[in-house]
């Protein structure tokens, strides 16, 4: 299968409609999309935009769970040279706010609601818009009702319908491959979040790249829960399929049971997630009762025994994936059917093509060797810059415009990138630098060790000691004496772990988009929490 020829997003959706235009396109309960279908909705909405006065750099957000009209809104925001503006669903009022005001967002596409939260009385909270959001002119609506002076998403297709087909090509022809048409927020969790700028030619080219990586076909169907707004889902996931022909079938939010007959109904082979979420699906009650068997690659990060339980749920060709919003979802991918499998999960597998990757110390920029860990850094496939912030800038590249990931790693001899964390986490203890990834490396090599995490714990001597979060196997009994036992076998005097808790996994802070919480994980070392 050729790559598409294609670097815009109405280019795109033209040339996969012509080529595909029976296949499937998008799932989400019963709606269905063919590639065909899909474009003319994506066209009927745009044309709409075009008549509430919406055109090249206009900056329209989206805020809903993982609906179809999400991706309808999305893709007709690029197709009239639009900037789309992805928005975190467990957003708070001031967090909402703040991305509605730093995007500059003169449009908002929202759904009334999302699980507990409720984005209308959000918005009613920043009244009047006009004082709080100045840039603010029009909010589109979905559900049964909006915002005050919201328009229905059903409206915006009505409006539409006297534009002329004339008026859309010429938006679509103005669009260059260079131009900006994403403004995706990192989750800060010290900081307010940065807004990532993301361009055409990379949504397609690289998204490719990453599908070629996990063998897929257009006869793949991405069962994707991982939230449309996070760089995973509408970056890597939602292109990955557009370019390959392939069909995404949307879950709204996650539910484990619910989940399972969607990926046994819909006949799913592509799996998107986090360990947690192959978690949940692997001890339903309801598991042996669904048929899994189509299940085939897909993306995931963690562990080597975190990918086994990915594998006993059938995805036996699961890719591990490495790489920030900034790097267009994922700058490294391994092969989970043709890799090596002692590298397959240990390692984040080998730069995808385009992407320029050298490791080096993290302050004088000199060139590590193979197997030397230092400061993960690329060029290629990254982000032009952070959105109104020319500080974050300066400090995320370097002088001959390699972008800084803030990550820890190494290549080995056959160019495959080890991930060791990321350079704030490491420890100083006694003055040293200890990376937590080589002692949760040891540590999890006890066979009863299901996870474990390392973080540095604040001490009076050493200025940190290290910490270690450990979690049993269900069933399994460890000791620190064991734990002890081991890490003084494998690693120097310095990087032992001086504190030991021992929790549940259930215990683990976790962000929106499940992973782990590392800079919640020192909590557990407070005198409250020792208890």
């Amino acid at each position: 299968m050729p790559m598409p020829s294609s670097r815009t997003v109405p280019a795109l959706l033209a040339e996969q409609a012509a080529r595909y235009p029976d296949h499937e396109a998008l799932v989400a309960g019963p709606v269905r999309y063919t590639y065909a279908t899909l474009r003319d909705e994506v066209r009927a909405f745009a044309k709409g935009l075009i008549a509430l006065g919406f055109g090249k750099g206009s900056r329209i957000a989206i805020l809903m769970g993982n609906k179809p009209e999400w991706v309808v809104a999305d893709l007709a925001i690029c197709s009239i040279g639009g900037i789309m503006v992805a928005v975190n669903t467990w957003v708070t009022t001031r967090e909402l706010h703040y991305i509605l005001k730093h995007s500059d967002a003169d449009g908002l596409v929202v759904a009334d609601r999302f699980l507990k939260y409720d984005y209308v009385a959000m918005l009613a909270e920043m009244e009047p818009h006009a004082e709080s959001l100045p840039c603010l002119k029009t909010i589109i609506h979905v559900g049964a009702a909006g915002p005050k002076g919201s328009i229905a998403f059903a409206d915006v297709f009505a409006r539409g319908r006297p534009v002329p087909d004339a008026a859309l090509a010429s938006a679509e022809a103005a669009i260059s491959p260079l131009d900006v048409t994403y403004l995706l927020y990192t989750s800060g969790s010290t900081s307010t979040p940065k807004g990532v700028q993301i361009q055409h030619f990379g949504l397609i080219e690289n998204m490719w790249n990453i599908g070629e990586r996990m063998h897929v076909t257009a006869e793949d169907r991405l069962w994707l829960v991982v939230s449309l707004y996070w760089g995973l889902g509408c970056e890597n996931a939602l292109f990955n399929m557009l370019t390959h022909g392939a069909c995404t079938v949307l879950q709204e939010h996650f539910d484990a049971g619910e989940a399972l007959a969607i990926l046994e109904s819909e006949r799913c082979t592509l799996f998107y997630g986090t360990p947690n979420i192959a978690q949940a699906l692997d001890e339903h009650p309801d598991r042996p009762k669904y048929d899994l068997s189509r299940l085939r690659s897909g993306g995931s990060t963690g562990s080597p025994e975190q990918f086994q339980r990915l594998i006993k749920l059938g995805v036996t060709e699961i890719c591990h994936i490495y790489g920030l919003t900034e790097t267009y979802g994922n700058c490294t991918v391994s092969d989970g059917r043709l890799d090596p499998p002692e590298k397959r999960y240990a390692s984040v597998g080998r730069p995808l093509p385009g992407v320029d990757l050298r490791i080096v110390d993290p302050e004088t920029f000199a060139p590590r060797g193979v197997g030397e860990p230092g400061e993960v850094q690329m060029k290629g496939y990254v982000t032009i810059g952070y959105y109104k912030d020319e500080d974050k800038n300066r400090a995320s590249f370097t002088p001959d415009g390699y972008f800084r990931t803030g990550d820890l790693g190494f290549l080995d001899a056959d160019g495959f990138l080890f991930f060791r964390g990321r350079l704030k986490e490491m420890i100083k203890t006694g003055g040293i630098n200890v990376a937590p990834a080589e002692v949760e490396e040891i540590l999890m090599a006890e066979p009863a060790v299901k996870v474990a995490y390392v973080v540095g714990v604040p001490d009076a001597v050493r200025d940190e000691i290290i910490g270690a979060v450990v979690v049993a196997e269900p069933g399994a009994e460890i000791t620190e004496a064991q734990l002890m036992d081991r890490c003084r076998r494998e690693l120097a005097a310095y990087k032992l772990p001086r504190a030991f808790r021992f929790v549940k996994e259930a215990d683990l802070p976790l962000t929106t988009t499940g992973k782990v919480q590392k800079n919640r994980l020192a909590e557990f070392f407070q005198p409250a929490a020792a208890g």
